[in-house]
């Protein structure tokens, strides 16, 4: 799931479920990713690392591609 390894992805709730769950294919339900993500001790950390790293697909830190997007979006305005 991860490209670059950091330290805080060992803590990582979803390396202990289905990764499948994080990559839905277009038009699924992504609610039990973000059900993971919302219960994770480094949420923040993964939402960053997607940010930063330019992640173009899957849940990362409980958001998707397109609520990361809007969340840069707004952070640059």
């Amino acid at each position: 799931m991860f490209g670059q390894y950091e330290p805080w992805m060992d803590d990582a709730l979803c390396a202990q479920v289905d990764p499948e769950a994080f990559f839905p294919e277009k038009g699924q339900p992504s609610t039990d990713a973000k059900r993971v993500c919302a219960s994770c001790d480094v949420q923040a950390q993964c939402l960053a690392y997607a940010i930063r790293h330019n992640e173009t697909s899957g849940i990362w830190g409980g958001l998707s591609v397109k609520e990361r997007r809007a969340l840069t979006r707004g952070a640059a305005a």
